[in-house]
């Protein structure tokens, strides 16, 4: 995991209701082990909002995939000069 993923994941989190805070840090350039730090609200932990963002995350990635899948066959369809 690098900042890619991370920073995805902190604005996933940042959208979960009960999250008082989240970050994270990358200790070492070279090394992909991330420190995540979440701070939540009431009687939540960090666990279950952390797996509910992921879900979240996986969930807008098929979304996308499929728009892209969509947009690109009916591009095809449209042009058949394109090809891949």
């Amino acid at each position: 995991m690098g900042h890619s993923f991370c920073n995805l994941l902190q604005k996933a989190l940042l959208n979960e209701d009960g999250i008082d805070m989240t970050g994270y840090d990358l200790p070492h350039p070279l090394v992909s082990n991330p420190v995540i730090y979440v701070r939540t609200k009431e009687n939540l932990t960090p666990e279950p909002a952390i797996q509910n963002a992921v879900k979240r995350i996986r969930k807008q990635n098929k979304d996308l995939k499929k728009t892209f899948e969509k947009a690109l066959e009916k591009r095809l369809r449209e042009s058949p000069s394109i090809t891949m």
